[in-house]
């Protein structure tokens, strides 16, 4: 791994880390996560807004995601717009990649947006792909992406997919930093 590489993604963390300083709440924890144990984030912590660390979250994978295929895939492309709807996080090859920390919603509409954005991803030659990091995911919703058009990994088959396409083993590499940040 180069150097700039871990130098960047040790700033997405540490940008996090600052953010998440400024926003302290009660402790729990059902199922911790790699994020969740870099940061110290408890579940109970997590219950008492889980709005807000499910986005926060949600967007450090992404950025973390999309910064270790921006280094290391010579075929990274970034996120496919189409007029002000974002498709995908970003574009790995013929895969078009959306990051999800976690898929609780099974409401019509967010459903309804993955299955449009799989047939316009493609209708653009893309294979749909959703990176997510937690497995704890609404199965209804899962369903339903997978019969919209999504290829789905979640947790360790999240991992082992972005291995095979960076050889960047990020488990590993956030796993060695469990516990780095203290939130008080």
């Amino acid at each position: 791994m180069s150097s700039s590489l871990d130098d960047v993604l040790e700033t997405i963390l540490y940008r996090y880390y600052q953010s998440f300083t400024a926003k302290i709440f009660i402790e729990e924890t059902s199922q911790e996560d790699d994020l969740m144990l870099i940061f110290n984030v408890t579940y109970e912590m997590k219950s008492q807004n889980r709005q807000y660390w499910g986005r926060e979250l949600g967007m450090c994978w992404q950025r973390i995601v999309t910064e270790i295929c921006r280094q290391n895939c010579i075929n990274f492309s970034p996120a496919v717009r189409d007029g002000k709807d974002e498709l995908c996080d970003l574009i790995v090859g013929l895969d078009a990649i959306d990051t999800k920390y976690r898929i609780g919603s099974g409401d019509a509409g967010t459903l309804k947006k993955f299955r449009d954005y799989a047939t316009r991803l493609q209708q653009l030659n893309y294979q749909p792909v959703l990176l997510i990091l937690r497995t704890d995911n609404l199965p209804a919703a899962i369903t339903a992406c997978t019969r919209g058009g999504w290829n789905i990994y979640s947790g360790s088959n999240a991992y082992q997919y972005l291995q095979q396409v960076t050889q960047f083993d990020l488990q590993s590499w956030l796993q060695s930093r469990k516990g780095r940040f203290t939130l008080s």
